[in-house]
């Protein structure tokens, strides 16, 4: 069975030394009454019992177990119901809600460390008080104050949870074509009627109700996603008092039986008749539903950095372990542990690479979140709009290639399921697809965030980092700097092109960007240390980690460059025959 221990040190690490965030929380006045350094460590160590005691150790019951549909009701492993009952009781679920209405108000860089705690711990479970917190940050920014006052002190006290029901059978990644309808009736409620798939935390009796954020059409809705409006479609209506009352017309017509994340109750639902209430402006459905999705493909990578933490730690502790081979021959007669040997090590230091990196990049993308917010500065905004789907697929593509390779460091063991291994990356496989598959991230990122302004955020994020290191050179900085100048140049070789040329280029662009950002980050560390207030041994993982990253890690933008500026017409000229 794997463990886990929270990673706390490293947390406080980038919170407190790498991006110095306790300072920023300080001179801002709405943050200065709500947090601070110490308040931040407790939060932190107390979400690490949580998930170390009540959550992580029962992860592979729970895969086992999985949620179970009956009767038209679903039941969930029995010690969800303790460990939620848990996050309600200690306010977990309103973290970083608004505290207008019963939120804790904490900032999305301490948030989003609670998230990776909680996805190394199951991301099954972690995907009901997940769906949740994307609902209200939907509702508190598209609806009315009556419903706000209504549903957000529920949702964020955890009594009730949240889902969004995008997907229909023939409707994925293009939402204009779904069939979900929404007529109004006289007392200005819609009666929807359709079917969604693949509803996260769809049904199940954690909360005594489920408020479901909802795509449908409305009958003179424009044809294609311009003609899609947002409505919240309640499990149970509400009487008078704002109760839990009648039982509304959705009903679960199934459970998916997945490939991973088996505890959590994947849903088809169906709306007949169902009664909802539109959020925000008619037509206008899919820019709302676009910002619990945003929030959601952030915790996409949370969950990619939360799985590929728990694999390193096990891999690591096995490595210790696990006598094979005679490297050193300091004793012939005995074998040494793994660790000894070079090609386990490189997987486990490719990891730790690759993790601490992505830990400070979340918390650099969530602060950049922060200050979009507090102080509504529109440059962070940009910036984070930018770095969305990097965080969304790079980190997801890393996390589960970080799984594949601690299952590797277990051998045979990491294919049976005692380990737990097998189970990380079944569990994580899904952060790649969901949310929008990592593919639409890449496309995303190329055509909406890059080319859409002329690379003009990007090239003003590039030349800002370059400053920064040309004022504060470090180990790291050459390297660092010669690859920031190849990608400038790629970048504008990029933009000259068809969009068709772009879309091919994608997900190979992403990879490159994340790559030379993810040596920013090392650069970052590197900076941040200090020997004043971190051990020796501390410092010299860090420094050597990040020699390693610089050596052996950031290189493989060399391929990717090589790879953009090859000839793709392939992709074009196959005919499907030929395929």
């Amino acid at each position: 069975m794997s463990s886990y221990q929270a990673p706390i040190n490293d947390m406080t690490f980038n919170l407190f030394d790498v991006w110095q965030l306790d300072s920023y929380w300080q001179s801002n006045s709405q943050l200065q009454e709500l947090i601070e350094t110490d308040t931040a460590k407790a939060i932190l160590e107390e979400a690490a019992k949580i998930c170390e005691q009540q959550i992580a150790p029962f992860a592979a019951e729970a895969d086992q177990r999985g949620a179970q549909l009956a009767d038209g009701k679903v039941s969930l492993p029995e010690h969800y119901h303790t460990a939620y009952q848990s996050l309600v009781d200690g306010g977990w679920t309103g973290l970083s809600g608004d505290p207008r209405y019963g939120g804790m108000g904490m900032p999305k860089a301490l948030s989003m460390m609670v998230d990776e705690m909680m996805c190394s711990a199951d991301i099954a479970f972690s995907l009901y008080p997940g769906l949740t917190a994307g609902a209200c940050v939907a509702l508190l920014q598209h609806a009315d104050e009556a419903t706000k006052q209504t549903y957000l002190p529920k949702l964020y006290s955890g009594e009730w949870s949240g889902t969004m029901c995008l997907t229909e059978s023939h409707a994925g990644s293009d939402l204009g074509i779904m069939r979900t309808t929404a007529k109004a009736n006289d007392d200005g409620s819609y009666a929807l009627n359709g079917s969604k798939i693949f509803i996260t935390a769809g049904e199940h009796e954690l909360t005594s109700n489920i408020i479901h954020l909802v795509l449908a059409k409305l009958p003179d809705a424009p044809a294609g996603s311009r003609g899609i409006s947002l409505f919240l479609v309640p499990k149970f209506l509400l009487d008078n008092s704002g109760e839990p009352a009648e039982r509304n017309n959705v009903s679960v017509g199934s459970i998916e039986h997945k490939m991973g994340i088996n505890g959590s109750a994947t849903c088809v639902l169906n709306f007949d008749n169902a009664k909802g209430f539109l959020i925000g402006q008619p037509h206008r459905g899919l820019s709302c539903m676009f910002t619990m999705m945003n929030y959601e493909r952030l915790s996409m990578g949370s969950q990619g950095l939360g799985a590929a933490e728990r694999a390193y730690q096990n891999a690591l502790a096995y490595s210790k372990e696990r006598l094979q081979g005679r490297v050193t021959l300091k004793d012939p007669s005995k074998a040494e542990p793994i660790l000894v040997h070079a090609d386990v090590r490189r997987m486990l230091l490719n990891i730790k690479a690759i993790n601490e990196a992505g830990r400070s990049f979340a918390t650099w993308v969530a602060s950049l979140l922060d200050r979009a917010k507090y102080d509504e500065c529109e440059l962070s905004a940009q910036r984070a709009n930018l770095l969305t789907p990097i965080t969304k697929a790079f980190m997801t593509d890393q996390g589960f290639e970080a799984c594949v390779s601690a299952q590797q460091v277990f051998g045979g063991h990491g294919y049976v399921k005692e380990w737990g291994m097998e189970q990380l990356v079944r569990d994580v496989r899904i952060a790649q697809i969901y949310e929008g598959t990592n593919g639409i991230q890449a496309a995303d990122f190329m055509l909406r965030k890059v080319a859409a302004d002329n690379g003009a955020v990007l090239c003003s994020l590039l030349t800002d980092i370059s400053q920064q290191i040309g004022q504060q050179p470090n180990a790291i900085s050459a390297a660092l700097q010669q690859k920031i100048e190849q990608l400038q140049q790629l970048t504008q070789q990029l933009l000259q092109q068809s969009q068709a040329e772009q879309s091919a280029a994608a997900c190979d662009f992403l990879a490159l960007v994340s790559y030379v950002l993810y040596g920013y980050m090392w650069y970052k560390n590197l900076v941040a240390l200090d020997a004043d207030k971190h051990s020796a041994d501390f410092i010299a993982s860090k420094q050597l980690t990040a020699k390693w990253y610089q050596h052996k890690v950031l290189p493989k933008t060399a391929g990717l460059i090589a790879q953009l500026s090859g000839d793709s017409s392939s992709l074009f000229n196959l005919s499907e025959q030929q395929f």
